[in-house]
């Protein structure tokens, strides 16, 4: 299985990592490429080698690069949360007009899985000790909440309400 570098990145670096899911993928490459490699033109390869050996101090580092990345962006005008959430509403919208079934299928499999797997687990089947088990709860818990953000949406929404009403206050 390959480095999943992206999963650290959506928590060390939120701004980068949804730019790199849409139209604004390359700049956020080339930040983190700039961050880590010291060049804009490093590949995903180079950075999922850099992200392997990542310290401390180089996470701290891709975390300014993230706060760097999002002034930029407002700079440019560009709302990543507005992109992001059309990509959802979109996906959304495609199957309540197709109501393709591989949708409920997919979506009722990685929750089965990431209970099933849980349930392994904690019945004392196998130790959570196994690096490979630790990668694939990570992956498959990413992937449920993934499942749970189509059907029920984001707290990305209850998050900016509370932001605006603290703001509101003041």
């Amino acid at each position: 299985m390959a480095f999943d570098w992206r999963s650290i990145i959506s928590t060390v670096a939120p701004t980068i990592a949804t730019a790199l899911g849409g139209p604004m993928a390359g700049m956020a490459v080339r930040a983190l490429s700039a961050t880590l490699l010291g060049k804009d033109d490093g590949t995903e390869d180079e950075i999922s080698a850099a992200m392997q050996l990542a310290s401390p101090e180089t996470l701290l580092k891709i975390k300014e690069a993230d706060n760097a990345f999002k002034l930029e962006m407002e700079k440019l005008g560009v709302d990543l949360q507005n992109i992001a959430v059309d990509d959802r509403k979109s996906a959304r919208d495609m199957y309540s007009k197709t109501r393709d079934m591989i949708v409920p299928l997919l979506a009722g499999l990685t929750v089965a899985g990431f209970f099933g797997t849980m349930a392994w687990v904690l019945t004392g089947h196998v130790s959570l000790e196994s690096t490979i088990l630790g990668f694939v709860l990570g992956q498959i818990s990413a992937k449920t909440e993934q499942v749970y953000n189509f059907y029920f949406g984001s707290s990305a929404g209850s998050k900016d309400k509370t932001e605006h009403l603290a703001a509101a206050k003041k």
